[in-house]
């Protein structure tokens, strides 16, 4: 009866270490999908996220070629004007496209701008 008894108790102990173990597996797979799904989340976020991106490079170029149109523009209106008040006012508006162009270097400097690229580039 007591050898009876002891191997049930083997059995016993071996059925919940099998089945111990066998959770212990299906758990660690859960958390293995759920890791991979968190990155596939992180990285769908990441491809929304370009469009974006790619709009603000793009209004910000295309804000200082306005600017720049602006400044050749008024320096060919300035170099080509024949008398002083001609000249003046060609001045004027040379004046205060330069005067853009200084603040826009000021508020987003060329470093801040590179910066920027090249974090579009990394990520």
């Amino acid at each position: 009866m007591s050898i009876l008894l002891v191997l049930l108790v083997i059995v016993v102990v071996i059925a919940v270490w099998f089945f111990s173990a066998y959770n212990g597996l299906i758990r660690l797979r859960n958390q293995v999908k759920n890791a991979w799904a968190q990155i596939d989340v992180q990285l769908k976020r990441r491809h929304d996220l370009i469009p974006n991106l790619v709009e603000t490079a793009k209004g910000y170029v295309k804000h200082e070629r306005e600017t720049l149109e602006e400044i050749t523009k008024a320096r060919n209106l300035a170099s080509q004007a024949n008398g002083v008040a001609e000249q003046g006012k060609a001045e004027g508006s040379l004046n205060n496209a330069l005067s853009k162009f200084f603040l826009l270097l000021k508020t987003t400097p060329i470093l801040k701008l590179t910066r920027i690229f090249l974090h579009c580039r990394k990520n």
